[in-house]
This record gives C-alpha cells, structure tokens and sequence, in this order.
C-alpha cells in the first residue's frame, strides 16, 4: 500500500488505480474525501476514470488509514491539509493533477487550486459548499445544542448514523449502502472529527475563489441540504471559469448515489482539458 513517511509530519496513505496502458504516463486525476469519510468512498468511480487516467484517492490526515499520531488541535489547519496534499502528488511523481474534491475535499481544493495553480490542470467540485452555513451546521446538531456536544454524545457512529439518512441519502434509500457508510464513518476517531468540525465551520474558501485559475467543474445536487443555491451563486459569480451541472437529487452524497453520472462528468472535463480521447 503506498504511503508517504515524513519527517515530524503524519504518514499519510492513499490508494492508487491504475488500468492505463503501461508505455504511457497517463495523467492523474486525485480523488480528495470529505469530512469523517476516506478513500474507500470513491471504489465505484474507479471503474470509469482508471482505464485512462492514473487515479489517487488519499485519506485525509487522521483518517482512513493515513496516521492519527499528531496534535488534532493545533496541526488540523489549512496549511497542513495542503503540504499534505502536496507531499501525496510529489510522491507520485505528477508536476500536475486533476483534482476532484467531494464536500470538504473540495473545499480543500478551492484553496489548493489558488495557493498552488501550477499543481491544479482542473478542478471539479462535488457538493462542495464554500462555507458551511448557519442552516447546515443548524441541522447536524440532532437535538444537542451544538455539533461539538452531539459529537461527544453520540460517538462518531452515531452521529453518522442520524446525518446520513435524509440528508445525504434518502430515508428510503439502499439499506446495505446505508449501513456501509455508518460502518466507515464510524471508524473516526471521535477527537479528531471534533477538530475536523471546528476547522470547517470557521473556514469559508470565498476568498480564494477569485484566484482559481483552472477551469471548474461543479456537480451539484438539485436544492442540495449543504452547498445550497446561494453558494452555487457565488461560486458562479467568483471563480473566472465554471460550469456547474446538476445531479438529478436532493440528497447530499451524489458520488454514491449516482456514481456513473458523476465520474463520467469529470473523465470528460478532464480528458477535454488534456485534448485526449476517453472513448474504446
């Protein structure tokens, strides 16, 4: 399994799939998880993006299986996620990636892409909010004053378990993938997703938005719960170039709901970006 040892910094983990043709060094496309989740959440996008593009799907510092072993309070910052994010690409020998953020992971790309445009080829966005609101942080509460409290009250699990179904899966929706989920999310440690929480909900990326140089892809759920029409305004009225498409449901986790739609959407961005043919 690859992984990136570093000096006084985490060893970060990430998977690598890789089905293009071994005499050419096909492009990368990064894969960035978002809050409490890890590389695992892409599985069902490799199948489309693999056979023609080299793709990395890091776990977070903290998560999956990337090392818990630093202080979650004072090095759980923006500076760490992007010299992390830096370390994975320099590890794998790209000077360039596409990158693909889902929620938090996009946020992270926001940021990455304006700090380090040279690193950025494009940039796609899945339900990513630029901040969270004060409704979204509202509804991730379940009954307890905060989503501090709610966290310590109801473990890791639990409080997956309450935000999964009828916000980012339908109350109705695929049992096993329901369970699959609250059995992955659950896996975080309970301290480390407290400090995940208090580092997104007192960041908003809208300033760097205007400094996205890449072109923009946002896939966007219709009335999504979390990246709602007012930060699809702003994102439209910030980044010099987007397109946005929405995903045909309400619900948050669109990568899983619809993970053909999705990863077809970005192979083409990309391959139209690069001036390569992704059809066999």
């Amino acid at each position: 399994m690859p992984y990136v040892e570093r000096v006084n910094k985490p060893t970060l983990h990430y998977e690598l799939d890789d089905f293009t043709d071994p005499w050419k060094k096909a492009p990368v496309i990064l894969l960035q998880h978002g809050f409490a989740r890890n590389s695992r959440f892409w599985y069902s996008w490799v199948p489309y993006l693999s056979r023609f593009y080299r793709i990395v799907r890091p776990d977070l510092r903290g998560l999956g299986k990337s090392s818990t072993k630093f202080n979650f309070d004072t090095e759980l910052t923006l500076e760490s996620y992007l010299t992390d994010m830096n370390a994975i690409i320099e590890h794998v020998g790209a000077e360039s990636v596409h990158f693909c953020g889902e929620s938090l992971g996009g946020i992270l790309g926001m940021t990455f892409a304006a700090e380090y445009p040279h690193r950025v080829r494009t940039l796609s966005l899945v339900s990513a909010p630029v901040y969270i609101s004060e409704k979204a942080n509202k509804n991730a509460t379940y009954g307890y004053p905060t989503r501090i409290e709610a966290f310590r009250k109801m473990g890791s699990r639990g409080w997956a378990e309450a935000s999964n179904a009828g916000r980012r899966f339908p109350e109705d929706g695929d049992p096993g993938m329901m369970r699959w989920t609250v059995d992955e999310m659950g896996k975080g440690d309970v301290d480390l997703l407290i400090a995940g929480q208090n580092f997104v909900l007192d960041f908003s990326a809208a300033p760097y938005l205007p400094r996205i140089k890449a072109p923009v892809l946002g896939l966007y759920p219709n009335s999504g719960p979390i990246a709602g029409d007012e930060q699809l305004e702003l994102l439209k009225s910030s980044v010099p170039n987007i397109r946005i498409v929405h995903i045909n449901t309400t619900f948050h986790m669109i990568q899983m709901l619809q993970p053909a739609a999705c990863a077809t959407e970005v192979l083409h961005f990309a391959a139209r970006h690069d001036g390569i043919s992704c059809h066999e």
